[in-house]
């Protein structure tokens, strides 16, 4: 039986043996159980948020970018304008989809090697007049950087507009109060730091917020409101559910309530992240980001400057070792990025961290010669 490769992306990622097996039944999608199963889901996320009964759970097929879009087109009044709050790829990925959808959007790029400032915010706000909705990501898979979604909750709460915040790459890691950090709408997925498969996102909705979005949707299969409606009314999901897919990630949670929740979780991915750095620096390998800035979820580096690094081949070579790592998504600079979320603990960091000594001695890139300085 062929074994799995590690995945040290961003997601999908390493799953446990135990979410793999809960896929390897089939349920109905209507049955008792697997209604009970939805709720007790629904339930559990809104705890992970620190839910104070002021907020709803709305689970949504497909990966966590339909589950932004259904927040996006759903959300927004047709005489709306959204503030995209963007560092990376994924908040112009957010911007775009709002203009698909005939939005009135603006965009605010900050560098994507740092982070947006709740006091330059601020200053936009009280420049910019008639924002209804402002959206922001937590934790920017570009480079690995942390946005302070909380100090920039409490700068948009003076001004009434919504906040949306996408926490795809943060939920389940970082510690984060939904009703602290004023947040209106947190997405996030079933395959990041939860550790389930991927196949539905969901969001965690303030209910006045909700509510107001009836009527809105501008597609039929992503109307967020008519989605909770349904599960309220019936506990069943509108079209096909990802019925497989729901029960690994009920068997995910389980897991993370075993691992002493979100603070467990953060103390193994932060003990992974810390002997990654350790290791990638013996390599003389060099982080993108200042180290105040860095996650522990994943981590960009830049190429070496060696003419014998070839980042296809050093890739390939890991793969053929059993290690997957993730390309860079930086628009100015060449980097690769390493996930140290998921199944993953010290031994197979180490295992990469072996596995990259090798490959970059095989392409003639020694240790001490991979300095980008």
């Amino acid at each position: 039986m062929q074994t799995d490769k590690l995945l040290f992306t961003p997601g999908p990622l390493t799953t446990s043996s135990a979410v793999k097996t809960a896929m390897l039944r089939d349920v109905g999608s209507r049955d008792r159980e697997f209604l009970q199963i939805v709720r007790d889901i629904r339930e559990r996320l809104l705890a992970i948020g620190g839910n104070t009964g002021d907020y709803e759970c709305v689970l949504m097929q497909g990966s966590g970018t339909f589950a932004i879009e259904s927040v996006i087109s759903s959300a927004i009044p047709r005489d709306g304008k959204l503030l995209v709050l963007v560092n990376g790829a994924y908040g112009r990925r957010i911007a775009q989809m709002a203009r698909v959808h005939g939005i009135e959007t603006e965009a605010w790029d900050t560098p994507e090697n740092r982070k947006v400032l709740p006091e330059a915010v601020a200053e936009r706000l009280a420049a910019t007049r008639g924002l209804t909705h402002i959206a922001v990501v937590h934790c920017e898979t570009t480079t690995g950087i942390v946005n302070p979604v909380e100090a920039i909750g409490a700068v948009v709460q003076r001004t009434g507009a919504a906040y949306i915040v996408d926490a795809m790459s943060s939920f389940g890691a970082i510690p984060l109060s939904l009703a602290a950090a004023r947040i209106d709408f947190l997405i996030s997925s079933a395959n990041k730091c939860i550790e389930g498969v991927p196949g539905f996102g969901f969001v965690l909705a303030r209910r006045g917020r909700l509510l107001e979005a009836k009527g809105r949707a501008r597609t039929l299969s992503l109307d967020l409101y008519a989605q909770w409606a349904g599960l309220e009314d019936d506990g069943q999901f509108r079209f096909t559910p990802p019925t497989h897919v729901l029960l690994a990630f009920h068997e995910a949670l389980l897991e993370l309530e075993a691992e002493e929740g979100v603070a467990g979780r953060a103390a193994r991915y932060g003990a992974n992240h810390a002997r990654l750095m350790r290791g990638m620096s013996e390599l003389d390998f060099e982080a993108y980001l200042a180290p105040e800035d860095q996650s522990d979820v994943i981590t960009t580096f830049r190429y070496p400057q060696h003419p014998g690094f070839r980042f296809e081949e050093f890739y390939q070579r890991l793969s053929d070792l059993g290690f997957i790592i993730y390309p860079g998504k930086l628009t100015a600079e060449p980097c690769f990025r390493i996930g140290t979320i998921g199944r993953l603990s010290l031994p197979d960091i180490d295992a990469l961290l072996t596995a990259m000594r090798r490959v970059l001695e095989e392409m003639g890139v020694m240790p001490n010669k991979c300095s980008a300085s």
